[in-house]
């Protein structure tokens, strides 16, 4: 490879690397393994070594972590997050050990199982949690303290005494594998799309606005280490064993999670070990991490830019399979999301039989430049969600047909169209194209939903396929004659079930009927946060995109699902045969005022407060005649600032000179 042709591959290496740190950090969406990553970017680092005047410190080789979303207040880390050097064989990991010995004699070293989880930064003084920070990119992070207080490994006092009056617990966010496996069979029910894997589930519950929907999603939590000026002890290993003491969870040293060693043969003892028996554990890990135990040493060896000298990660190979593909099919989801799926020959992976492996989108199926026919390699995502991670394509056989990702809809034929931004591909034909209809009619009926006992996915087909339902509001014309005359199956208890199940869904409020409908981007929490915005169908019909953006976790893209949703003539018939059905197309009249003491004024509420939940203040207010807004206008008459609220809110008050309270002022004013 000539200069310019290794400039080109620097270049192009920077970008796809920062795609796909943007995919995993950023989405928690990722199309390549780990492993994969990494050999890229090993691949860039050693071709920036040999052009030093190509340097360019926003080079991934430079970076920490990946892109900072804005959902949350932003805030810096008072001691930088870094990333781990990650190394796949024991000889770097033997070459570890020696650089460290050369340079500081021999030391100790502590081992420690690497989790596939969120890392998060977590701040306590005099003993309490006071803030909860991801990495972000390692310099700055996202305020999610509101979420990691539902976590309830995370201890909220610690137990005890000897801790530190102000240091931070550093640790991963986790799912287990059975907590895992309860939300997917939960999203099985409800025609839902499955989750990926624990990792990423775990990811994008951190970042949802709702504290409430984050608790119950049953996080975990492990702390691997400590940081502050006034540490008990100057043992990182101790300091675990002390953490332990105050109530937090750490590495348990009697299941081996964590172990010590005063040389390579200890360290490679315990990766051994735990190579083999990570499967038998009920959470995921990747890898094993060595570190020098001594803080003072530590500190001795120091930092680079990107990692720390005196620890270093041995990832695990991925379980890996070899089989024969067998064909690509397209399912198409209640959204009308066109998803591409592997049929393979089946082969043991991870101890389970796999006959069917994820490949995401058209782009992924483009990267992989699939074949009918072709081995391929499949790997298990978190060791949960089989995918296809490559091709032998020197085992291709001559002339084997491309796959190719549709122009047109595999069910009904119609042109797929892909939105500006998605990786999807969408059938436009909701309303005539078969998976789509059965699939919004299971979300329609789920648990979450308008809850209808005696509906699930088979039985939503029978009656689709019998005619009886064309759409959700054909399910208040079901009688128990046309559900008898259907035969083998039905007999009375069952149809009666079904008949008593949509009776009873009339009374079913609001927000949920309005999650029910299946509008695109509008999960429970917006649906929610909706529907007590607008009050009703009628007006939520009426309101244009600018009015929808104004309600709480309103953004352009949900606001857009909303008003095409309601744009479309078969959907408001159905609104309308919902209506006249029964069913509940407004929210219950709120009780009576306790006083006008706000009446006329809008207030914007922002941070986490003491004596109150967020959507409690909210009540609070409009219960004294108050309006809440979600964004700070000349209109505003107050903002009521809890605990971390954010400075960008606190800048545009002090620009209008609106005035800034706290909730204890707020409780003054209402007389609460």
């Amino acid at each position: 490879m000539d200069h310019s042709q290794e400039t080109a591959r620097i270049l192009e290496l920077r970008k796809e690397l920062e795609l796909h740190n943007h995919r995993y950090y950023v989405l928690a969406a990722p199309v390549i393994s780990d492993q994969e990553f990494d050999r890229m970017l090993k691949e860039l680092e050693r071709l920036e070594a040999l052009h030093p005047e190509l340097d360019d410190p926003n080079s991934p080789t430079r970076r920490v972590g990946g892109d900072i979303t804005r959902n949350f207040p932003v805030v810096a880390h008072r001691y930088p997050m870094l990333s781990l050097g990650n190394s796949y064989n024991r000889e770097e990991v033997a070459e570890f050990v020696a650089r460290v010995e050369r340079s500081v004699g021999r030391t100790r070293f502590t081992m420690e199982l690497k989790y596939d989880g969120v890392a998060i930064s977590l701040t306590y003084k005099d003993g309490a949690l006071v803030r909860g920070v991801t990495r972000g990119d390692g310099e700055k992070g996202e305020d999610i303290t509101g979420n990691i207080r539902t976590v309830r490994a995370i201890p909220l006092k610690l137990q005890g005494t000897g801790w530190p009056a102000d240091f931070e617990a550093r640790g991963e966010v986790i799912l287990t594998h059975a907590r895992f496996a309860q939300l997917n069979e939960e999203r099985a029910r409800n025609g839902e799309e499955l989750y990926a894997n624990p990792r990423n589930t775990a990811a994008g519950t951190l970042k949802n606005q709702d504290p409430r929907l984050v608790a119950a999603r049953g996080l975990d939590n492990f702390i691997y280490t400590l940081q502050g000026d006034h540490l008990p002890t100057r043992s990182h290993y101790a300091n675990m064993m002390q953490a332990r003491a105050w109530g937090f969870k750490v590495p348990l040293p009697e299941l081996r999670y964590i172990d010590q060693a005063d040389d390579v043969d200890g360290i490679m003892a315990f990766i051994d070990h735990w190579d083999k028996a990570r499967h038998d554990i009920g959470i995921a890990i990747d890898g094993i991490v060595v570190k020098v135990d001594d803080l003072t040493v530590q500190e001795e060896l120091g930092l680079t830019a990107k990692s720390p000298r005196w620890a270093i990660a041995f990832k695990f190979q991925a379980e890996r399979a070899v089989t024969r593909l067998k064909a690509v099919t397209f399912q198409v989801g209640r959204t009308g999301a066109v998803t591409p799926v592997a049929e393979l020959e089946p082969v043991l992976l991870a101890g389970t039989t796999v006959r069917r492996a994820s490949l995401f989108n058209a782009d992924q199926l483009q990267r992989l430049d699939l074949h009918t026919g072709d081995l391929v390699r499949v790997e298990k995502a978190g060791e949960i969600i089989p995918q296809v991670v490559g091709v032998e394509a020197g085992h291709r056989a001559v002339g084997a047909t491309v796959v190719a990702f549709p122009a047109e809809c595999p069910e009904c034929g119609t042109r797929l169209v892909r939105l500006e931004g998605e990786a999807q591909h969408y059938c436009p034909n909701e309303h005539h194209c078969p998976p789509q209809i059965t699939r919004r009619i299971e979300h329609f009926v789920s648990r979450k939903a308008m809850d209808i006992a005696g509906l699930g996915g088979e039985t939503v087909e029978e009656l689709f396929r019998a005619g009886l339902i064309h759409d959700v509001a054909d399910l208040y014309d079901l009688t128990m004659e046309q559900l008898l005359a259907l035969g083998k199956g039905w007999g009375g208890k069952s149809a009666r079930l079904v008949v008593e199940g949509v009776a009873a869904s009339r009374a079913v409020p609001f927000e949920q009927v309005l999650y029910a409908l299946g509008i695109r981007h509008v999960g429970e929490t917006v649906a929610r946060k909706v529907a007590r915005g607008a009050g009703s169908i009628d007006r939520l019909m009426a309101m244009t995109r600018e009015e929808l953006t104004a309600l709480d976790e309103v953004g352009e893209v949900i606001a857009a699902s909303i008003v095409g949703f309601f744009s479309a003539e078969g959907n408001r018939a159905v609104i309308e045969r919902l209506r006249k059905a029964g069913v509940q197309l407004a929210s219950v009249t709120r009780e009576m005022p306790l006083s006008d003491v706000l009446a006329g004024r809008t207030l914007v509420v922002s941070g986490v407060f003491r004596t109150f939940s967020r959507d409690g203040i909210k009540e609070a207010i409009e219960r004294h005649g108050g309006k809440v807004s979600g964004s700070i206008s000349k209109k505003t008459n107050f903002v009521v600032a809890g605990a971390d609220m954010g400075p960008a809110k606190r800048t545009k008050a002090e620009e209008l000179g609106v005035p800034v309270i706290d909730e204890e002022e707020l409780r003054r004013m209402i007389g609460e």
